[in-house]
């Protein structure tokens, strides 16, 4: 019987043929497609369990289909490509790849990679199918217990202050920023979310933007707090606010 399915997304015929082959004779069930619009076709009608994604592609780049990879399907993401700068890499890590090999490319070395990333895609797996039960256990002792502490957002003040009490000023962005996370409560917002509600515009995968106004909340809070603050980033997804926020007041205009 064969394992699991791994799609391999590659625009040269003879690397796509090399790589399916290979995976093919480890026991893994392999199929190649040439660009993003044959890999759309095929994970439509099979589970695939990992995507080996080109990112020099005729109709579409790898970036940008590592992104809509990451925000429909639960594949795992390798990105193999000729292009090795540390900002290439640095853009597919945080979009979402799980891991990113530059060419050219030892076979064994991907076997190793597909093997390394299943299991992890198994411990998630795991991971996730205990959150109900977590979650549930949460809701129940916090009904029993005492509030949990917050901080407060106040749209009138522009202003974030910790549940000790420490008040910190916001700029126009990081209040559009911090409101949205407040809105998830506690869930992670995606890339997309919040491009639309700083920008009014859907997210572009080589654009920085968002990073940086979030590194800035990010050491402003810290600094105020004097220790780390409870805006993480969720790999593959984008950011959250850990901590409960109340909104107060109302925003002006």
């Amino acid at each position: 019987m064969a394992g699991p399915t791994i799609v391999v997304v590659e625009d040269e015929n003879s690397l796509r043929s090399d790589m399916v082959d290979y995976l093919s004779s480890c026991g893994f069930h392999a199929i190649g497609a040439r660009d993003g619009v044959e890999l759309d076709r095929l994970i439509q009608t099979r589970n695939a369990a990992i995507v080996i994604l080109d990112v020099n592609l005729p109709d579409e780049d790898g970036f940008k289909i590592a992104a809509r990879l990451r925000d429909g399907h639960g594949a795992g993401i390798i990105m193999v490509t000729a292009r090795n700068s540390t900002v290439d890499r640095v853009v597919g890590l945080e979009i979402g790849a799980d891991a990113y090999l530059v060419k050219p490319i030892e076979l064994r070395e991907l076997e190793a990679q597909v093997k390394s990333l299943l299991r992890r895609l198994t411990e998630r797996a795991a991971e996730a199918a205990a959150q109900p039960h977590n979650g549930t256990a949460l809701a129940e002792a916090g009904s029993d217990g005492a509030e949990e502490a917050r901080w407060s957002l106040d749209p009138t003040e522009w202003s974030l202050t910790n549940p000790a009490g420490v008040r910190i000023s916001l700029t126009s962005m990081e209040m559009k920023l911090t409101n949205l996370l407040a809105a998830q409560a506690r869930k992670p917002a995606t890339r997309d979310q919040i491009s639309q509600a700083l920008y009014n515009r859907r997210w572009n995968p080589e654009d920085r933007s968002i990073d940086t106004v979030v590194g800035r909340l990010r050491h402003k809070v810290e600094g105020a707090i004097g220790g780390p603050a409870p805006l993480k980033s969720v790999h593959g997804v984008g950011y959250v606010f850990s901590a409960p926020i109340r909104v107060v007041g109302s925003p002006q205009g």
